[in-house]
C-alpha cells in the first residue's frame, strides 16, 4: 500500500522535467540583488569612558561604532576645547577608534571633542558629522555659552571655513605666540557657537588658518575679523558679537618682482591691470605716518572722488579732515589723516579711480581694509585696552 501511495507523486515529477526539457528553458539562477546603496553614517555603539564623564584621569578614550570605519584627516578637523598643547594621536581598527592623549589634562576643566567630518563608514564613506564628545576633569561640567555670526566686510557674505576663537590673553601677540583658549567653526549662515565655556574675560577673533595652528602668521593674505571689545562670559554675558572679516586684497600684494618673475614664463602673459603696494605693515597703519599707496606705473589720473574713505565695522563714511597728495614723479599717492589709534579703516576703490599711463585700470573695484596701530606712548598697561590687534 505505501508503494502504491509513491506512484503518483513520481508520475508528477517526471512531467514536470518532462515539460522543462521541451520547452527548452533553463533554469536561471540569478544572485540575490545588493538593495540600495548604504547612505546612513555609522552608528556609535559605546564609548569608554562614557560620554559626559566626570573626574576623567586617563589618557586614552575609545569609540566602538557598528561597522568598520576610518578616521580622514582628523589633524584638520577635530577640534578639542581647550586645546591642548599637543594633538592626541587618533587611530582606527576596524570598528574601533582609539584617542590617545598626548597632553596632562588641566583640573577641573570641561573638554569638548568635535570630530567634525573626520569618522566616516568604511566602504561608502559615509560621514558621522561633528560628532562631540564631553569630558570633565572635576567635579562639574562648565555650562556657559556665547554665540555670533562672521560675514565678509566687503561683501556680507559667508566663508565656511573660517574658525572663531577665544583668547584670555589680551595682548597683541597671543594671536601670533600662543593657541587660544576655545575654538569654534562657522555654519553655513556664518553663524557661531561655543558650548561648555567657563566663566571670565575672553578677547574674541576669526581668521581662515588651513595649517589648524589657529595663528596670526600672514597678515597679507590671511582672512580675518576681531570683536571691538571684551567678551564676558557669565551672569552678565556679552551680547551676540557680529564679526566683519577681510582679508588684504590681491592688488596690495602685488609687486614689481612678483610681476617680472610671472612675465619670464615662457608662453606667460602679464595681467594687464593697475598695479601698486601699500606702506601698511601687517594690515596696520603707524599713527605718524600717511597712508602711501605707490603704484608700478605713472599715473595719467588719479580721481579722489571715485575712493571711498570710511572707518569702523559701521563703514561709517569719513568726509573731512583729510587729502591726497602726490609725488613729482606720479607714482606715489598719500593719504595724509590723523589717524586714531586702534581704528578700522577703510578705502573703497572703484575700478575707475586711477589710469596709469598704459592705460591700465583695476579690473573690479576694490576694498582696501586696515587698522591703525595702538599708541604705546600713552599706555603702559596694554591690558587695560578693550580692543586687541595683532602687532
Amino acid at each position: 500500500m505505501k508503494h502504491r501511495n509513491l506512484i503518483p507523486l513520481l508520475l508528477t515529477g517526471f512531467a514536470f522535467l518532462l515539460a522543462v526539457f521541451i520547452s527548452g528553458g533553463c533554469a536561471h539562477i540569478l544572485p540575490p540583488s545588493g538593495g540600495p546603496r548604504d547612505s546612513l553614517p555609522p552608528v556609535l555603539l559605546r564609548a569608554t569612558p562614557a560620554d559626559s564623564t566626570l573626574r576623567f584621569s586617563g589618557n586614552q578614550i575609545r569609540f566602538l561604532f557598528n561597522e568598520f570605519v576610518e578616521v580622514d584627516d582628523y589633524n584638520k578637523h577635530l577640534i578639542i576645547s581647550p586645546l591642548p598643547e599637543n594633538m592626541p594621536t587618533v587611530t582606527r581598527k576596524l570598528e574601533t577608534i582609539t584617542v590617545r592623549l598626548r597632553d596632562e589634562l588641566e583640573e577641573n576643566t570641561t573638554y569638548v571633542f568635535n570630530f567634525g567630518r573626520s569618522i566616516k563608514d568604511l566602504n561608502e564613506g559615509n560621514v558621522f558629522r561633528d560628532f562631540t564628545y564631553v569630558i570633565s576633569t572635576g567635579n562639574y561640567f562648565d555650562s556657559l555659552e556665547y554665540s555670533g555670526s562672521v560675514v565678509m566686510a566687503h561683501n556680507s557674505e559667508v566663508d565656511t571655513t573660517l574658525f572663531v576663537m577665544l583668547h584670555r590673553n589680551p595682548n597683541d601677540s597671543a594671536l601670533t605666540t600662543e593657541k587660544p583658549r576655545y575654538v569654534t567653526r562657522v555654519d553655513t549662515s556664518g553663524n557661531f557657537k561655543f558650548r561648555y565655556l567657563a566663566p571670565g574675560t575672553y578677547y574674541l577673533y576669526a581668521l581662515k588658518d588651513e595649517s589648524g595652528a589657529y595663528r596670526y602668521f600672514n597678515p597679507e593674505s590671511q582672512i580675518f575679523a576681531f570683536a571691538d571689545s571684551a567678551v564676558q562670559i557669565g551672569a552678565d554675558s556679552t551680547p551676540p558679537a557680529r564679526l566683519l572679516a577681510y582679508q588684504v586684497p590681491v592688488t596690495q600684494q602685488a609687486s614689481p618682482a612678483s610681476s617680472s618673475t610671472a612675465t619670464g614664463r615662457r608662453g606667460a602673459k602679464e595681467e594687464k591691470r593697475l598695479k601698486f603696494t601699500l606702506n601698511l605693515k601687517g594690515s596696520q597703519q603707524d599713527l605718524l605716518t600717511p597712508f602711501i599707496m605707490t603704484f608700478e606705473k605713472p599715473l595719467r589720473e588719479f580721481d579722489s572722488t571715485k575712493v571711498q574713505f570710511l572707518s569702523d565695522t559701521t563703514y561709517t563714511p569719513i568726509e573731512t579732515g583729510y587729502n591726497w597728495t602726490s609725488d613729482s614723479t606720479q607714482t606715489s599717492w598719500t593719504l595724509n589723516y590723523p589717524w586714531k589709534e586702534n581704528t578700522l579703516y577703510h578705502l573703497i576703490l572703484d575700478k575707475e579711480f586711477a589710469t596709469d599711463t598704459l592705460g591700465q585700470q583695476l579690473l573690479k573695484s576694490d576694498t582696501v581694509s586696515f587698522f591703525s596701530k595702538k599708541d604705546k606712548r600713552l599706555r603702559k598697561d596694554s591690558s587695560s585696552f578693550p580692543q586687541p590687534r595683532p602687532g
